[in-house]
């Protein structure tokens, strides 16, 4: 596996970033599953990615949550299929899509006043509910 991986349109990373080994799973297998090591451990060293830029870095290590290490790597393990390479796929496949979900910066809020007539409205109705609770009150007498 040689080249680079898209993650969106502006953004790739290569190959040679990612690690995988492969381990026993647990799950569905039959005899195979204490044979055969179809589990995969992907780990991407985000830290030292010479391919994302630091605000995608920092997005990506909060999105990752518990499966960024301290190392600075983001640790996933697939174990959802019978075969390595769908395993691996998979776990590529997850991988991409956490970092498709970093590289979307969030948009910046603009706080904002509400204007005239918002206001106006919102004091129309304290006003109204102010008469009808003070219309429930017993009559004053003179």
């Amino acid at each position: 596996m040689t080249g680079w991986i898209p993650i969106n349109r502006g953004l790739a990373i290569h190959t040679d970033e990612i690690g995988l080994r492969f381990v026993r799973a647990s799950g569905p297998g039959g005899q195979n599953v204490n044979k055969v090591s179809t589990a995969v451990e992907l780990r991407f060293d985000l830290a030292n990615s010479p391919s994302l830029p630091d605000a995608v870095k920092a997005r990506a290590a909060a999105l990752a949550g518990s499966r960024f290490t301290d190392a600075g790597e983001i640790l996933i393990f697939a174990e959802r299929f019978r075969t390595q390479a769908m395993n691996r796929e998979d776990a590529i496949q997850r991988l991409i899509e956490l970092l498709a979900k970093a590289a979307i910066a969030p948009k910046a809020r603009r706080p904002t006043k509400p204007g005239k007539a918002a206001k106006a409205r919102r004091l129309d109705g304290k006003k109204r509910r102010s008469d009808v609770k003070s219309n429930r009150s017993r009559p004053v007498s003179d």
